[in-house]
């Protein structure tokens, strides 16, 4: 329980941002999973136009502040390495 009226306050703020960051946590999850499934479909198109989704939404949680960017660059490293290996095929 809060002590005062700035600590009531800061109470609320971490529950919306709280509430905030897991929805973008969620979303970028999805995306790279989607990308993940894509890439393992063995569809070469599909993987392609799924990782092209996915970059703009990594790039953006690292705006946000959700995501470190230097993770943001390993998930898209990862995934682009697997497409690649699936279109050389």
């Amino acid at each position: 329980m809060a002590n005062s009226a700035q600590a009531a306050k800061r109470a609320r703020q971490a529950v919306e941002r709280r509430s905030r960051n897991m929805s973008a946590r969620s979303k970028l999850r999805s995306a790279i999973s989607r990308a993940s499934h894509a890439i393992d479909s063995g569809d070469a198109e599909q993987a392609a136009a799924a990782y092209e989704q996915a970059r703009p939404v990594i790039d953006s949680m690292v705006g946000k502040g959700i995501i470190h960017a230097n993770k943001a660059a390993r998930h898209k490293s990862r995934l682009n390495k697997r497409l690649q290996a699936l279109t050389a095929d």
